[in-house]
């Protein structure tokens, strides 16, 4: 970096970060075992929540200079949020970070790579909907058309990372355009009584390349007695933007998806995607500061609830639910847990269901390692990370890993890949589970009452 440079980091961070949020930190280390960076990095105290906002506070104090490893510290944390729940004073630090993020990269002379990534993805792609109907779109047509496995036969995926080559063969089977493009508005109930009017966030990537997961968790809401309203002119929710440094950009996905949501005139705002939910409900601090929105904001936030929160509360896990002789372990997706509280519910639900036997992984609250982009900008630690947690997974003899992420299951897919398991153990997300485990029991119970009928 040179001076000029320099001096406009510094003066950003002086601007963007919330200086009292910083005083908050006591010092007193209780983050420390709850962060993945720092246990990986053999306790390095750089990589520690603190050791951040030690480096946040002297970046503002004038007390440091703006450095590549300063860079390096804040890049490498996963933006996981663990050290929130047990820090005795509340700090939010995942707020920091964005704020640190935003300093940095909207100050630092970018390389023309990171450019080229941010203009296309993240201002020209994610924002639009049917420009990501056409790129995913691409996806399928490599998928069905044979081109994905002369690709692999031949060789050419060899050319890539080992953990690029092991992403290609797990991502999911994509729809095609025409299914994605005629995804219905407006959803009745599937019982006698319509129990609650809920709007569905649909989302980017879930409802692309995982629409078939946003399928069956428009399913199981019906299923649980909801009507559910689908809006048209909702976007990305603006995580990817807001955890890489493009707060403005957040802000102006946040003001269009408010105004979507607003005339639905719903109880609640449903989501299957911890990232998601997790930034979704926190609006109203990313608009504080703009008085016409904020309000706004924080009637928005307060709608927002997770698909397994909201399935609990309809006691969809009292209905019959049921898969044979599994084993089933659950690892958290960290922004659920930790941005949206919504932990037990998920645990409920597979518990629930009759014929799986379910076990608790160790450290199922860790972090996998995916984090957004973070699998492919920080390729090494992400795999460090998930080593970890696929011995844990492994110890536990499950069939089956369910997460609540999209992010999360493809990370897991990726682990059980690396770990040659794919034969022995698959990846899920809970709604395609869960929808799974209803129409096997209502099937049998169906089928029963034929029997009996003779």
């Amino acid at each position: 970096m040179d001076a000029r440079e320099k001096t406009r980091i510094q003066q950003a961070f002086k601007e963007k970060i919330d200086y009292d949020e910083l005083m908050n930190c006591t010092r007193c280390g209780f983050c420390l075992p709850t962060c993945p960076t720092y246990i990986e990095t053999g306790r390095n105290e750089v990589h520690s929540p603190r050791g951040r906002i030690a480096l946040m506070k002297g970046l503002v104090d004038g007390l440091i200079e703006p450095s590549e490893e300063v860079k390096q510290s804040i890049d490498m944390c996963l933006g996981c949020r663990a050290c929130e729940p047990v820090c005795p004073s509340g700090v939010k630090f995942g707020r920091l970070l964005e704020q640190a993020r935003d300093a940095i990269y909207q100050s630092h002379h970018r390389s023309l790579p990171e450019k080229i990534m941010k203009g296309i993805f993240f201002k020209n792609l994610f924002p639009y909907q049917n420009r990501m109907i056409g790129l995913t779109g691409l996806l399928g047509f490599y998928q069905r058309s044979g081109t994905q496995k002369l690709a692999q036969a031949i060789g050419i995926m060899k050319l890539f990372p080992e953990s690029m080559q092991a992403m290609e063969k797990v991502l999911p089977q994509v729809p095609k355009m025409k299914e994605m493009k005629q995804r219905p508005r407006h959803i009745p109930p599937l019982t006698k009584e319509r129990k609650q009017r809920v709007a569905f966030f649909s989302g980017c990537l879930m409802d692309t390349m995982f629409m078939h997961t946003n399928d069956a968790t428009i399913q199981l809401l019906q299923y649980a007695g909801c009507e559910i309203v689908v809006p048209e002119t909702q976007s990305c929710c603006g995580a990817l933007h807001g955890h890489s440094g493009e707060l403005d950009q957040a802000r102006e996905m946040a003001k269009r998806n408010i105004a979507a949501f607003e005339d639905a005139a719903v109880d609640y705002i449903i989501t299957n995607a911890g990232g998601c939910g997790a930034f979704l409900v926190e609006y109203d601090h990313l608009l504080k500061d703009d008085p016409e929105w904020n309000g706004r904001a924080q009637a928005f936030c307060a709608k927002i609830k997770d698909v397994t929160k909201i399935l609990i509360e309809l006691d969809f896990h009292k209905l019959p639910l049921r898969l044979e002789n599994q084993i089933v372990t659950y690892q958290d997706s960290c922004h659920l847990r930790n941005g949206q509280k919504t932990f037990i519910e998920p645990r409920q639900l597979l518990e629930a269901i009759d014929g799986v036997t379910f076990i608790e992984m160790k450290d199922a609250d860790r972090c996998c390692g995916s984090a957004g982009i973070y699998n492919i900008v920080q390729s090494e630690m992400s795999m460090q990370i998930l080593d970890y947690k696929m011995e844990q997974a492994t110890k536990t003899k499950a069939t089956t890993i369910v997460t609540a992420n999209p992010g999360c299951l493809l990370q897991m897919k990726l682990g059980i890949e690396r770990e040659g398991l794919s034969e022995n153990m698959e990846a899920v997300h809970i709604v395609d589970y869960l929808l799974a485990a209803y129409e096997q029991a209502n099937f049998e119970e169906a089928a029963t009452k034929v029997i009996s009928s003779r």
